[in-house]
């Protein structure tokens, strides 16, 4: 069976490297990638998925299922298809969307007979206000058995961790005053922003190794001759848990408060992107994709054993609710960081391309060991139950 998905995606490869090159070339930023999630949706409908568009709301979101008549494991495939400002798709999302697609249509190609479901999610925006996280709060992934998704990168790389984040805003509200003719009359909401600033640094002696906590000021007054009476920090805390990133953000948020005290300010704290959760890689997963790999060619040698992720990815509420994986694919031969003019050249190049094909193979690989072997999913969730604890 597994020959009959990688001859099915041998077959249709011209029409999944026209889907990368159709995202890549036409870049759309998160929440807005209209084009991106009809062109995915619309090749899912011509295989057969049923496709529902606009999932928890987000209007480029979708779902699209493929059942078979027995009973079976439920399988995810999960597509990012969202750009950066600028630089276009310098994250290789054109080939995530497209990986995703191809595996979950390869794999509906032999549920007839292995009975299950295959469930390919459509999830915008992951590089800022990320749709996984929606959609997990709303529990559109808990009827999953296990959710899969692989990133390009310079390297073969196993699925790690990722940082827990908290996107946090500071408001504060001073008044007004001439800053050289009446000063005292005065209430500086910029001094209430350094002073944050100032306490988070002094914290910073105080945590985890794992920490990290930057942040920017976007408003902090019009005129040095105005006393600011409106001013605003925007930090990123992040850590390996989010048990621990809720524990620095009371911190943190207590040196704010301290903040607007010193001042005489009043303060607003509130979210200004959604929060995400700390990537827990299912390591059983895990090793079965990375054996698909070695069995579709790739050298045992080549597969870098995972590193502590130092990001974040939405990819992350997802694992907390089902066994999940997030590996990384090689696209290029230079080391080309993500997010740069170079990579997104090496996401639209033929060896991106490939590159893409051979993660969707390996992804579908691993859902056909999932599908047949039921003793491999019963390691998966025991794994996945004792990472709960």
């Amino acid at each position: 069976m597994k020959q009959i998905m990688e001859d099915f995606l041998e077959k249709h490869k011209q029409d999944f490297f026209d889907i990368s090159s159709y995202i890549g070339n036409n870049p759309e930023l998160g929440h807005e990638e209209f084009q991106s999630s009809k062109i995915l949706a619309q090749k899912l409908s011509e295989h057969g998925f049923k496709v529902s568009m606009g999932t928890c709301g987000l209007p480029t979101a979708f779902e699209a299922v493929f059942e078979s008549k027995a009973p079976g494991p439920v399988i995810g495939f999960m597509c990012e298809y969202d750009a950066l400002p600028e630089i276009g798709h310098a994250c290789g999302h054109n080939l995530i969307g497209t990986m995703g697609i191809a595996a979950g249509i390869a794999t509906s190609r032999i549920i007839s007979e292995t009975g299950g479901k295959v469930i390919v999610y459509g999830t915008p925006a992951e590089e800022t206000k990320g749709g996984k996280v929606t959609m997990a709060e709303q529990g559109v992934f808990d009827k999953l058995d296990v959710a899969m998704m692989v990133h390009p990168l310079h390297s073969y790389v196993k699925s790690g961790s990722s940082l827990a984040m908290d996107a946090i805003q500071f408001e504060f509200y001073g008044k007004p005053a001439h800053a050289a003719a009446n000063p005292e009359q005065g209430i500086n909401a910029l001094d209430a922003v350094i002073h944050t600033f100032n306490g988070i640094n002094a914290l910073r002696q105080h945590v985890t190794s794992d920490t990290r906590i930057h942040g920017i000021i976007p408003e902090g007054g019009k005129a040095a001759n105005v006393v600011p009476d409106y001013a605003v920090a925007q930090f990123y805390v992040r850590a390996n848990t989010r048990s621990y990133v809720n524990e620095l953000v009371q911190k943190v948020k207590a040196i704010a408060e301290g903040a607007a005290l010193m001042t005489g300010s009043t303060m607003q704290m509130s979210n200004y992107e959604l929060s995400y959760d700390n990537m827990v890689t299912n390591e059983v997963l895990s090793d079965i994709f990375s054996d698909q790999l070695v069995e579709l060619g790739v050298d045992t040698s080549d597969i870098i054993e995972s590193r502590d992720g130092s990001g974040s990815l939405d990819m992350g509420n997802v694992s907390l609710v089902c066994p999940s994986i997030h590996p990384y694919i090689k696209i290029c031969n230079e080391m080309y960081s993500c997010h740069t003019t170079e990579f997104r050249e090496a996401a639209l190049s033929k060896q991106g391309q490939e590159a893409m094909m051979l993660g969707a193979k390996a992804m579908a690989f691993t859902a056909f060991e999932i599908l047949t072997k039921p003793y491999i999913l019963e390691e998966i969730k025991k794994e996945f139950q004792a990472t709960k604890k």
